[in-house]
């Protein structure tokens, strides 16, 4: 399941591109669209009310449409941040952040690291080599994929690209197992 960022919708190039590469391993994919966004508005509801219906969202789903099979969620910018705080709410066995804002543009010192570091599953964070937001490092259950670009993310091509290798390092039982 994979949510959108704070000014965009499913559609952005880095979504396409990890829900067709989610598709060619095999998995199913819900791309959610926030409540925010439904209601047209623009702007985001705070952290609590972003998390509380992710979860409600990928708990629906997992116990109709995706009953019995296990979860990895994930999103682009803001839809990250979410899947990170919510990750052991929700079951997630793995996480995709596309363009994780590590933090504000000029602003290290609000980092945004501890949502990160608190994901326990393997992650995957593919991030733009020049994005204003920041660039987490690597960690023991972190996969850092660095591609062309900025916060935008513009290429579909390569961030499938990027994604389908994760998902192929995981081994094609992974799913199976979890």
């Amino acid at each position: 399941m994979l949510g959108h960022g704070a000014g965009g919708g499913i559609t952005s190039p880095d979504l396409v591109g990890a829900t067709k590469a989610a598709g060619s391993a095999g998995l199913s994919v819900a791309l959610v669209e926030q409540p925010y966004r439904v209601a047209g508005r623009r702007s985001p509801a705070p952290a609590g009310q972003l998390d509380a219906a992710w979860a409600a969202v990928v708990s629906q789903l997992h116990e109709g449409l995706f009953s019995g099979l296990p979860v990895l969620t994930g999103g682009r910018s803001l839809g990250a941040r979410v899947a990170c705080r919510t990750a052991a709410t929700t079951d997630s066995v793995a996480v995709i952040c596309l363009a994780f804002p590590l933090h504000p543009p000029g602003r290290p010192e609000k980092s945004r690291l501890p949502e990160l570091d608190a994901v326990k599953v393997p992650t995957l964070v593919v991030q733009g080599e020049s994005d204003p937001f920041g660039t987490p490092p690597d960690s023991a259950n972190r996969t850092l994929a660095r591609i062309p670009g900025t916060h935008s993310l513009k290429s579909e091509t390569t961030v499938a690209a990027a994604v389908s290798e994760w998902l192929a390092s995981l081994g094609s039982d992974f799913f199976k197992s979890s």
